[in-house]
């Protein structure tokens, strides 16, 4: 009875001290999509259902976030986050017959050991590679004591996460590191899954998030930050069947998904259960996140490094006060990519908080010069630097808590590769329209000019045809041609621009190629005197083995490259490449006439660009042969000066002194025109 008599104030107090254990918040509500059915039969396609020989599955589509396919014992399509009734997709009859009965293997996913494993002793594996310069070495090895299946997260980090029933590890660097994800239940930690007695029956991920449902009803949750922790155990819920399965719709909310059939209309609806990871986080008071806010303008955004370039990029975090967090900055591609991050203070905020900048350098690994050519993608093998590759920036804060659920990590796409806003083009100093030899309105009118037929091959291999050929000039593409002396030794300036605005002359070495088939030039230097310890390519095996204008960067080999193995048997051959450490230069004949050129850089580590440009010249200068040689015209002229001579003083003593004195003028005067032609004669 005194028990009963006890204060109020007391049993209240009681009751709070037990309530959060007698009253443990679900995870989420379970709730059934209704939709309206209408599904006309008239359209349905005879066949065979499609299915997933796996356990319950769902991809969402890499770009629009709802759309997404779920693989079970159906398959079905939702282009609205199955939001609506769905019915099972088939393939026709007439398909289904050809595929040998492995209609179930149409979405089997890759098991390890199809993807380049390699499975030794005492239940280990290795990742083995096929590109340099990881083809070298193989991945450490890691535990493997049942078959794996593979599920790759999106955002090209490298991250990959390898899970079985009783299995689950990940590696951040594309398999070369694999290591256990551990758990946590409560206070207790497991270095690895196999440690406890769970088993993982669905599991999904995004860019920064993984969870698993067990068959026992556990949803795990945890982070793929740089340095993150272990899985946390968010609670049991009965949420489990053999055909659910779980997505992330948004960062930090999950839906688990289990179809229902409906068998009068044949249709399929879905139970959802939406569990709020954040609002989960704070009812089990994980340990607060110490970052207020990590941002940056380069968050999923996609930048291009060419070759010798370099990519200035910038983030900046807000810490809590009195907390220290330390930004860290990678790359998933190290080996073509390469980074350096400085940080320092860039001011306060109004409540008094440090504000920090992060200031990170990107470019090509090879050219920091701080790596070990071995450790660079720096080899004539598959995978070299000439060749663009890809790589992801990530900006993450190390050992962030889990509860940073909406601070998510910053990233970017990084191209090595074409900057598709780099051109080049030809220095134009003087034009034949400059000079007047040719006339600028004339060229815009349908002009054209004549191929002599031994000037010209259209098979470009230089070899003359049975024909002349007439060549209609495009003044919109070329403009007026650039003038050219054909006696003197040429070599076209080529500029690079960038964005419309000029950049830099190049002294890359480039070839250039006559399009319509003339070959009336020539090069100063042979491959001897350009120095050439290899033979050099040339135009005429270039077009035999490729066709025309195949000659570039992607097949380019320097006669200089010590790994080059051509020997050098013809050193008398012109040496076709113009820029880069020769002088070399074009000549010439004694042709006038427009030449029409395709000019292409071929050094393959200039710029990962296939940069050419086509530009007009206009060869002037190479006159007919001379229709006298000088000896006579020299004695026609001292022939003429003596008769001259004679006539003009003979004659007048021979008529009437006044008619003398006019035949004496006229003689005069038709000396000086003869002597003015002559002349002209001889400077021809």
């Amino acid at each position: 009875m005194q028990a009963l008599g006890m204060p109020r104030a007391v049993l209240m107090l009681s009751a709070l001290m037990v309530l959060p254990a007698a009253r443990a918040q679900p995870l989420c509500k379970p709730h059934k999509i209704r939709t309206e059915k209408v599904f006309p039969t008239t359209h349905r396609v005879p066949g065979e259902k499609l299915y997933y020989i796996d356990t319950p599955h769902i991809v969402p589509h890499p770009c629009r976030k709802k759309i997404a396919v779920y693989l079970g014992s159906q398959v079905l399509l939702t282009m609205d986050n199955f939001e609506s009734s769905l019915t099972p997709l088939s393939i026709p009859a007439y398909f289904s017959s050809r595929l040998d009965g492995t209609l179930g293997g149409i979405f089997h996913f890759h098991s390890l050991s199809e993807i380049g494993i390699m499975v030794i002793k005492n239940n280990k594996a290795m990742f083995s590679y096929s590109d340099h310069p990881l083809n070298r070495s193989f991945g450490l090895a890691f535990d493997y004591n049942e078959t794996l299946k593979v599920l790759i997260t999106p955002g090209q980090k490298g991250i990959i996460i390898f899970w079985g029933k009783r299995s689950l590890q990940i590696s951040r660097n594309t398999g070369q590191l694999v290591d256990p994800i551990r758990l946590q239940d409560g206070q207790t930690v497991y270095y690895s899954l196999y440690e406890t007695n769970l088993e993982i029956h669905s599991i999904a991920a995004n860019e920064n998030e993984v969870a698993f449902l067990t068959t026992s009803n556990s949803l795990y949750y945890g982070s793929l930050g740089i340095l993150s922790g272990p899985m946390i155990k968010l609670g049991d819920q009965n949420l489990w069947t053999k055909d659910t399965a779980i997505k992330f719709t948004e960062v930090g909310l999950l839906d688990v998904l289990t179809p229902h059939y409906d068998q009068k209309l044949r249709s399929y609806d879905f139970v959802k259960c939406s569990v709020n990871i954040q609002a989960k986080l704070t009812e089990m008071m994980v340990d607060v996140c110490k970052v207020e806010l990590l941002y940056g303008d380069f968050e999923n955004q996609m930048y291009t490094i060419d070759m010798n370039s370099e990519l200035q990029l910038h983030a900046f975090m807000i810490p809590r006060l009195g907390k220290s967090p330390v930004p860290v900055a990678m790359v998933s591609n190290p080996h073509s990519l390469g980074l350096e991050a400085i940080l320092s203070e860039a001011g306060y905020t109004y409540d008094g908080n440090t504000k920090y900048r992060l200031d990170i350098t990107l470019k090509q690994q090879h050219h920091w010069g701080r790596a070990d050519p071995n450790f660079t993608s720096n080899s004539p093998l598959a995978c070299s630097i000439e060749k663009p590759t890809l790589s992801t920036l990530t900006v993450d804060i190390a050992n962030k808590e889990i509860s940073c659920v909406d601070l998510k990590p910053l990233s970017a796409l990084i191209s090595l590769g074409c900057d598709v806003n780099k051109k080049i083009i030809i220095q134009k100093e003087v034009t034949a329209c400059d000079e007047q030899i040719l006339d600028a309105e004339e060229l815009q009118q349908n002009y054209s000019y004549i191929l002599e037929k031994e000037a010209h091959d259209p098979r470009f291999l230089g070899k003359p045809t049975d024909a002349d050929r007439e060549i209609l000039y495009n003044y919109q593409q070329y403009g007026c041609p650039i003038l050219i002396y054909y006696d003197h030794p040429w070599r076209p300036v080529v500029e690079l621009w960038e964005n419309n605005k000029f950049v830099e002359e190049v002294d890359a070495e480039f070839v250039l190629l006559e399009m319509n088939g003339l070959f009336t030039y020539s090069y100063l230097l042979t491959a001897k005197t350009a120095h050439c310890i290899t033979q050099p390519q040339n135009w005429t095996s270039n077009i035999k083995d490729s066709g025309p204008y195949s000659w570039s960067r992607e097949n380019y080999i320097s006669c200089y490259d010590p790994e080059n193995d051509a020997p050098l048997l013809w050193p008398d051959v012109e040496y076709q490449v113009l820029g880069g450490p020769t002088e070399n230069k074009m000549v010439f004949n004694k042709r006038n006439g427009i030449y029409v050129f395709f000019a292409t850089i071929v050094d393959p580590y200039y710029s990962y660009c296939r940069l050419s440009v086509s530009f007009s010249v206009y060869v002037y200068g190479a006159l007919p042969e001379r229709m006298f040689v000088e000896a006579p015209c020299i004695l026609l002229l001292e022939f003429i000066a003596v008769m001259t001579i004679f006539l003009a003083y003979i004659i007048p003593k021979i008529l009437h002194p006044e008619r003398g004195a006019e035949t004496r003028r006229f003689w005069v005067a038709f000396w000086y025109r003869c002597r003015a032609r002559l002349q002209a004669c001889m400077r021809s």
